[in-house]
Order: structure tokens, then C-alpha cells, then sequence
């Protein structure tokens, strides 16, 4: 059996059983419900502590994490405050949350804008044809 893209015209038609004017409404409907619709599974979602998580486990707040704790240790060995640990806490607690809430809003605004690419499935059955002849056109010219 050849390749899909070494296939004519008229064997690709045949193999998906449709012809060049493409499916009738009853065929369409019988696809859609035998298949379902034409669409990329979603991504499993997660919450938005295991998004905190994963800011955390950036190199740089790692960094500073490290600093942190290097400091928290000099700071009580040394019988100094605290004050440099914990603004270092607060820097990578902002970063991480600044960053939590930067994904969700992309994640929102992708998700809005998948809504919004629908196609009114009339326009498909004019193009079926055209879309035939322009790649007879383009087999034939090369």
C-alpha cells in the first residue's frame, strides 16, 4: 500500500469515501457522531499550587533560595537579625506568585481565543472542490 501523499486524487477520495462535491449532510453528521468533533484533546489542567511549585523550581529562585538559607545559618551563627533572610524569602514568594498569576492569564487568554476560531461548517462544503483542483495544479506542475 502506498504512502497517503503518494496517492492520487481520486484513490485519496476513495480511501476517506468521499467524492469531489465531498460529504452529504447525512455523512457528516454520521462522521461527527461516530468520531466526534474534529478537535486536539485538552492538556490535563492544574491547580494553581502545583503552578507555584513549578515557579519554584526555576534555577534562579533556586539561587536564591540557597542564599537564603546561607544566610539564615551566617545570621544565627554570627547572633545577627534576620532581616536579609527574610527579604529574600519575600522576593522569591513575589517572583513565584507574580509568576502563577502571568500563566493563568495566558492559559485564560489562549483558551478565550481557541473559542473564537469556530468556522460555520457551511463554508467547508464550497472548498472541497477548489481545494482539489489547487492540488491537481500544484501534483501537475512539478
Amino acid at each position: 500500500m502506498k504512502p497517503d501523499y503518494l496517492l492520487t486524487t481520486e484513490e485519496t477520495l476513495s480511501a476517506q469515501g468521499v467524492t469531489r462535491q465531498g460529504l452529504t449532510e447525512q455523512e457528516a453528521r454520521a462522521r461527527l457522531e461516530k468520531h466526534g468533533p474534529n478537535r486536539l484533546q485538552e492538556a490535563k489542567k492544574i491547580t494553581n499550587f502545583q503552578r507555584f511549585l513549578q515557579q519554584l523550581k526555576d534555577p534562579m529562585l533556586l539561587i536564591l533560595l540557597a542564599a537564603a538559607a546561607v544566610s539564615a545559618v551566617t545570621n544565627a551563627l554570627s547572633g545577627e537579625s534576620f532581616t536579609e533572610v527574610f527579604i529574600i524569602l519575600i522576593v522569591v514568594l513575589l517572583n513565584a506568585v507574580l509568576g502563577v498569576v502571568q500563566e493563568s492569564k495566558a492559559e485564560a487568554a489562549i483558551a478565550a481565543a481557541a473559542g473564537t476560531r469556530t468556522v460555520p461548517q457551511h463554508s467547508f462544503s464550497g472548498c472541497v472542490e477548489h481545494a482539489i483542483a489547487h492540488i491537481e495544479e500544484s501534483i501537475q506542475g512539478h
